[in-house]
């Protein structure tokens, strides 16, 4: 797989969004991706399912959509998404992690797992045989514009390496949070692929989408 570039709409201009959507996909960004928070699983909350279906027939990308909730089930049955979508839940939430991922592939999308800081690839090793995508989260997950953890990034080079090491070399590694331009080029050595891209990239005051989705490619490349 080639790296991608996942734009991060919880950092977009939610008055304009479509035409933001358009600019977006003028661009050249490879998915759309749409954070759901529900105020307990973490302290803020996002898009909603209306917004996310709206999103979903608005565009031809695909979509990636993060499901920072504690009963993703009340959610994704809800949700408008199809083959070569991402659907990722949380590996901390409250559900059973399979049932969750057998409804999400039966729809034809892909299953993504999402760590935050503390957890290890270790702990989810029994669930790797139905994952696509192990989402890393960089920063301590809620709210757009958040720190980088201090470490964090090593983080991702020993997740590909245990991948790598136990036969998973097809799943892929996500990276959100604070992925700036020079961070994502040490990232991408670490064994991401895919790169959520908000406010330390290429959601920029004063600079269109086309200018700030070029420069990052330069660093994934």
């Amino acid at each position: 797989m080639n790296n991608k570039i996942s734009a991060s709409l919880m950092c977009a201009d939610l008055l304009n969004l479509g035409n933001q959507i358009k600019e977006l996909e003028n661009g050249g960004v490879d998915y759309l991706h749409l954070d759901v928070m529900d105020s307990v699983f973490v302290p803020n909350i996002t898009l909603g399912i209306d917004t996310i279906n709206q999103v979903k027939a608005f565009t031809s990308l695909p979509i990636d959509i993060h499901l920072l909730v504690d009963k993703p089930s009340r959610i994704i049955h809800s949700l408008d998404f199809s083959v070569g979508d991402y659907v990722t839940i949380h590996s901390e939430c409250s559900e059973r992690i399979m049932e969750n991922a057998a409804f999400i592939k039966q729809k034809g999308a892909f299953f993504g797992l999402a760590l935050n800081p503390d957890t290890t690839i270790e702990e989810v090793s029994k669930y790797l045989p139905y994952v696509d995508m192990i989402n890393i989260m960089l920063i301590v997950p809620g709210f757009a514009g958040s720190s980088l953890i201090h470490g964090i990034m090593e983080k991702v080079k020993q997740t590909r390496s245990f991948l790598d090491s136990h036969g998973y070399e097809n799943i892929i590694i996500e990276v959100d949070g604070s992925v700036s331009n020079e961070r994502a080029s040490v990232l991408k050595d670490y064994g991401a692929s895919m790169f959520v891209c908000g406010t330390s990239s290429i959601f920029k005051k004063n600079v269109t989408f086309y200018e700030t989705i070029s420069e990052f490619k330069k660093f994934i490349c």
